[in-house]
């Protein structure tokens, strides 16, 4: 487990638009919201970027830089980013179990259609030194804090310099 005010593993991962992302080379003036989804297979997951996508100026706007990563491969991730309404947002893909691990995300083994093993969503807000603000780590699709909710609470910590909690 991250503990908030720690240092986050770096994430050196490629994106659907045949470039690369690095944690280590964000600059973002408050925060980077790295969120980690499940895959095309998880309908929850879809409409969760959807709604991070109608806002991504928003977020943009307070200062945070906004990525999406999954362990899908490069084809199903290349497929999610056309067939999903995310055209703004950086999607990751193939981020391996054993850094899944690292980050202590939970892997769930696929049933029916399901990939054999993939993450389960989780929400990571870091700042700018690579320090964890805040995280939410999910054991299933559903119950991920929501967009308006993680806007609205950027907002009060950087309005108060509200210190990151959690740490003890």
């Amino acid at each position: 487990m991250i503990k908030p005010r720690t240092k986050t593993p770096d994430i050196s991962i490629d994106l659907v638009n045949d470039t690369k992302w690095k944690l280590s080379d964000q600059d973002p003036e408050h925060f980077t919201l790295v969120v980690f989804y499940r895959g095309k297979h998880c309908p929850v997951c879809k409409t969760y970027l959807e709604t991070i996508q109608k806002h991504i100026n928003e977020f943009s706007d307070r200062g945070v830089n906004v990525i999406a990563i999954s362990s899908d491969n490069e084809e199903t991730s290349k497929s999610s980013y056309q067939d999903w309404e995310v055209s703004e947002l950086p999607i990751g893909f193939e981020f391996s179990i054993e850094n899944a691990r690292e980050w202590g995300l939970y892997i769930s083994e696929g049933i029916k259609k399901e990939p054999k093993h993939f993450i389960e969503p989780a929400v990571f807000l870091i700042k700018p030194d690579q320090t964890l603000y805040a995280s939410s780590i999910q054991t299933m699709p559903f119950a991920r804090p929501a967009i308006k909710d993680l806007l609205n609470s950027i907002d009060f910590v950087v309005k108060n310099d509200y210190p990151a909690r959690g740490e003890a």
